[in-house]
């Protein structure tokens, strides 16, 4: 062969493997642009997780899970599932992540997979203003204490009954009608996650009452199947180092944490098209929180 040819047929590899190169990227691309991973929840927990005025699913969660898929090139589907249903959901194969402020512990660890933990809470109680109750009186004393079905806070009352507590509990699908009936006199008190209770207790300051709070320890993460055959705990835990660093984290803390969450059906008309349309959760992380926490 001849050099003039040699050197032709290394041109002609050198521009298939360029090409090979430009089109294993595009495919890569549309490949992360086409995986949709379905996100379960129980939309009736603010600040993490709800339903507002135009029938959007809000919430700190929800936002996080957003920012992530956007930061690691998939896309997402909502599905709103009753909270006690969601492990059961994700051991079907149903749904692919539990975002729902879900506490990490060692019997549900043995069915699915978590995240690094992504938040700290306790246990606030709410009680009505006119009840006279205090922490201690609420939880005893015959007294009845809503808490969801199959959270952390429906275990620990049922271990204070165990104990010889005299307290009794009943159990809702869902906090927000668990917080009706408290208004209503039907309760006593409620108890959930400190997040969650004192949202309520800002929406609900002209006849609710926080109580005080319950130290526990807890963190909560976001969860897979069993073993995460998926893959999708590292795109969590990468997309979560993302956010705090880029400042989406910090701003959607102020904006779920300290803002007015009667505020987020406005603030997420005005800017939500940020994060679902643009696909920049900076600019919408930044502008949600002013938004919020606006006088």
């Amino acid at each position: 062969m001849s050099k003039k040819k040699i050197v032709r047929l290394f041109v002609v590899m050198i521009g298939i493997a360029t090409l090979l190169v430009l089109m294993g990227g595009v495919i890569a691309q549309a490949q992360a642009a086409s995986k949709t991973i379905i996100v379960g929840t129980s939309a009736d927990y603010p600040p993490f997780e709800w339903v507002d005025g135009n029938g959007n699913y809000v919430g700190f969660d929800m936002d996080v899970m957003r920012a992530i898929a956007i930061e690691e090139g998939y896309n997402i589907v909502i599905k709103d599932i009753g909270f006690d249903a969601l492990i059961p959901a994700l051991q079907a194969g149903k749904i692919d992540i539990i975002a729902a402020d879900l506490t990490i512990t060692p019997a549900r660890a043995k069915v699915i997979s978590y995240s690094v933990p992504y938040w700290a809470s306790d246990f606030d109680v709410l009680v009505r203003k006119d009840s006279g109750l205090n922490i201690i009186t609420a939880l005893s004393l015959g007294h009845k204490v809503g808490a969801q079905t199959g959270t952390t806070q429906n275990e620990f009352m049922n271990n204070l009954i165990k104990s010889g507590v005299n307290v009794q509990v009943k159990l809702y699908e869902t906090n927000n009608l668990a917080i009706l009936d408290l208004k209503a006199g039907r309760l006593d008190a409620f108890i959930s996650d400190s997040p969650a209770a004192q949202a309520f207790q800002k929406a609900n300051s002209n006849v609710l009452v926080d109580v005080g709070v319950i130290h526990t320890g807890e963190n909560a993460g976001f969860a897979v199947q069993k073993g995460d055959p998926k893959g999708i705990l590292p795109l969590i835990k990468d997309g979560l180092a993302k956010l705090h660093a880029n400042g989406v984290w910090g701003n959607l803390v102020t904006a779920y944490m300290t803002g007015n969450l009667k505020k987020i059906t406005d603030c997420y008309a005005q800017f939500g098209h940020y994060i679902t349309v643009e696909k920049d959760p900076v600019t919408y992380a930044k502008d949600l929180a002013a938004c919020m926490t606006s006088k």
